[in-house]
């Protein structure tokens, strides 16, 4: 777990394909812990690990991290004179006022 400036815990990946990988290899590892024991005994038991660390501690942590990647840099929040608000970022328009500075 990463943290961010000062809102809190980060759980976001770099990327959406890169946070589904992750979320895919720590369901499939806590299922096939519990699904492996009749066949191959506690030793499967060994895969609750790798689906802990995958999902970055439970699969809240998990949902709350996919969220979060979904929403970077959609969202905005601003405060002033002591209220804030959350906005979104239309990224279209960022991106033509982006393009159109040369360097």
């Amino acid at each position: 777990m990463t943290t961010a400036d000062a809102d809190g815990p980060d759980f976001a990946s770099s990327s959406l394909t890169r946070h589904l990988v992750r979320g895919g290899i720590g369901f499939g590892s806590l299922i096939g812990s519990v699904a492996f024991v009749p066949v191959t005994g506690p030793v499967s038991l060994l895969l609750l690990p790798v689906g802990v660390l995958a999902l970055r501690g439970c699969p809240m942590c998990w949902a709350v991290g996919l969220m979060q990647t979904l929403s970077r840099g959609r969202l905005r929040r601003t405060c002033e004179d002591g209220a804030c608000r959350l906005t979104v970022e239309d990224r279209a328009r960022e991106d033509r006022r982006g393009s159109s500075v040369s360097p």
